[in-house]
């Protein structure tokens, strides 16, 4: 046992039952010796090879001994408390690389010149740790999906699945700490999973957490930060907006169809960085999913930048926020949006933001995103969910095909199939006005509907913009396991210069869009692109 000199005794660790019992529960001894506000029993923090971090808070210049023992390792940390943010006292340890497992303990000691204070860290678990963030689709709950009741009762059956949830809370400066807690570290259980709508816990986040470890098998740790109704300049630094041009805030879209308690979420720049993505920074994470855009529906050119932008600014602040320990280039997922109304509306602002999500490419990772991976969920709509079209029910499908693409791209996996069909080429025949769209060979594609492709026939180039009127439908006519035909219509043929697909706000019914991969069963995601070189970023 680890023992610490106190007056020129020596001591075991929590010689104090009184003490012992304070830090167990989660209480500590009077003064202001604890660890900061994320941190918790049944947490879980990252396994190597990254290395771990523990701070918080106590007086400067007192000395701060943190001891760790439990499944396999022992480990003793010694640091100085030092003049942090505010003026308030700080300290941090990193650990050293920690294999998957656990439970372990953590307890801290505070020597301030010799006036010695404990807190304790119980049921602690290392593995992989996402941050789950954006606005009410990833806010909206496991309790509100589908299969509800289901999924809350086999919750228990993921013990080693930890987790957190953060409070709603805005901020113009950046905020060292989390302010408020809305669900401090949990095992996963009925009640941890299955608590109140928009509340806790993140539908999106669980099921994303319950696949990946049905995958991985070890621990998980999730970490929820969200707000409704939210645009991406809230979450974004100063410095993303500044490069974007990004100099007001905007007003939500009027035509979004709301239905919860994110009516009215902050717009203000950077608040949400600030208050609920910064506090965050010393943790180290494998990495981070997302789920987010709606609120940009109404003004979606500069998501472009803003987005790709974004994750790049929390990417090099989290590296440097835990000191070098979380990757400078972590996976970063996200939710391509699906829609809101129903199928008769001809609103141009989530085509529009679902290109922009991917930077214009219409596929991730890209040049613009690397290391990024995502979730096509343009076919997955629900007219009749009772929290309003724009909240989908059906978040299992799109955690599945986050965690199929986290499997490529995050882990690495190289025998993945974690998209669906692009296009490597298309031709035009004069004689029987027909487009040719060619997949790769050792992708067979399916083919569930004729509908989707349209072609612009203006001469003038700058009517084939995203929004205008300029654009004809093109059915399939004919397919094969890497092709489809396309017909062209008599007047409009011969000025076909751009080509687009699913560019509606409801292209299609539940997983009825046109063009699908026979193995994995994942959709063609939505295409604005030049005719001749469909791998080429418009304009032509």
């Amino acid at each position: 046992m680890a023992v610490f000199k106190m007056r020129g005794s020596l001591l075991p660790l929590c010689f104090l039952s009184l003490l012992c019992f304070l830090s167990g529960s989660g209480v500590t001894a009077q003064g202001t010796f604890n660890w900061a506000s994320y941190y918790g029993n049944h947490m879980v923090l990252q396994q190597g090879p990254h290395r771990a971090v523990l701070w918080g808070y106590g007086e400067v210049g007192a000395t701060v001994n943190v001891s760790a023992w439990g499944a396999e390792t022992d480990g003793f940390y010694s640091t100085t408390v030092y003049e942090g943010y505010d003026g308030r006292g700080v300290w941090k340890v990193t650990l050293q690389p920690t294999a998957a497992g656990g439970p372990y303990q953590f307890q801290g000691v505070h020597d301030n010149q010799g006036m010695l204070q404990w807190i304790l860290l119980k049921d602690v678990m290392f593995g992989d740790v996402w941050v789950c963030s954006g606005q009410s689709n990833m806010e909206f709950t496991v309790r509100q999906a589908f299969n509800a009741s289901y999924a809350i009762a086999e919750a228990a059956d993921f013990p080693d699945i930890r987790l957190f949830t953060a409070d709603l809370v805005q901020s113009d400066k950046p905020l060292y700490d989390l302010d408020k807690i809305l669900q401090p570290w949990s095992v996963a259980s009925s009640d941890s999973v299955g608590g109140a709508d928009w509340k806790y816990f993140s539908a999106v986040c669980w099921f994303y957490g319950r696949d990946l470890y049905n995958h991985l098998g070890y621990p998980i740790g999730l970490v929820a930060t969200s707000w409704g109704g939210t645009p991406v300049e809230a979450w974004s630094s100063p410095t993303v907006l500044e490069k974007c041009n990004i100099t007001n805030s905007h007003e939500e879209s009027e035509d979004l169809q709301y239905a919860g308690p994110e009516v009215g979420g902050p717009s203000g720049h950077s608040v949400l960085w600030n208050a609920m993505v910064h506090p965050l920074l010393n943790m180290t994470i494998t990495g981070a999913i997302w789920y987010q855009g709606e609120a940009n529906t109404g003004h979606p050119d500069t998501y472009s930048c803003s987005f790709p932008g974004m994750i790049d600014s929390w990417r090099k602040e989290w590296y440097m926020g835990s000191g070098g320990q979380t990757d400078p280039y972590f996976p970063f997922g996200f939710v391509q949006l699906s829609t809101t109304g129903k199928p008769s509306d001809t609103g141009m602002g989530f085509p529009a933001i679902r290109w922009h999500q991917t930077a214009d490419y219409g596929y991730v990772p890209n040049p613009a995103m690397p290391n990024v991976f995502m979730a096509v969920a343009v076919d997955l709509p629900d007219a009749k969910s009772p929290f309003g079209s724009i909240h989908p029910r059906d978040k299992q499908d799109v955690a599945s095909r986050l965690v199929l693409a986290a499997r490529a791209v995050a882990y690495g996996e190289t025998d993945v199939m974690f998209h669906g069909p692009r296009p490597v080429s298309v031709s035009v025949d004069a004689s029987t006005k027909n487009i040719d769209w060619i997949y790769p060979k050792d992708m067979n594609i399916t083919v569930k509907s004729k509908d989707g492709f349209e072609v612009c026939c203006s001469k003038d180039l700058s009517q084939c913009d995203m929004t205008s009127k300029e654009w004809s439908p093109v059915p399939i006519v004919s397919s094969t396991s890497y092709s489809i035909t396309l017909q062209l219509s008599q007047d409009c043929w011969e000025d076909v210069t751009y080509i687009r697909y699913l560019w509606k706000q409801w292209p299609c019914d539940f997983q009825e869009c046109a063009v699908y991969s026979a193995e994995n069963d994942l959709p063609e995601p939505p295409f604005f692109g030049c005719m001749l070189e469909p791998d080429k970023k418009p304009p032509c």
